[in-house]
């Protein structure tokens, strides 16, 4: 297993596509997504949306800062990221 592998191992395939979309949609719009934007974007309910943030960030593949909105930070390079579907 490469680098990349084990990296990748790290996370499931849909976390991995919320590490993904947080990376594009910060590019594209200079600002973080909120918790609104993935719910839009993955067609989920907030509450599972809040989930997923929260389990990202215990696994340290995000960080926040608490009481901030818009402040989620990847903890993953983008070269281990996978595409988004």
């Amino acid at each position: 297993m490469t680098n990349r592998d084990l990296a990748r191992a790290a996370f499931t395939p849909k976390q991995g596509q919320y590490l993904a979309f947080i990376y594009y949609y910060t590019k594209l719009n200079r600002v973080p997504p909120a918790e609104a934007d993935f719910v839009r974007y993955f067609g989920v309910s907030a509450p599972t949306v809040h989930q997923m943030i929260v389990k990202l960030e215990a696994a340290k593949l995000i960080s926040r800062i608490p009481g901030q909105s818009r402040s989620i930070r990847l903890g993953v390079p983008r070269d281990q990221l996978p595409d988004l579907e």
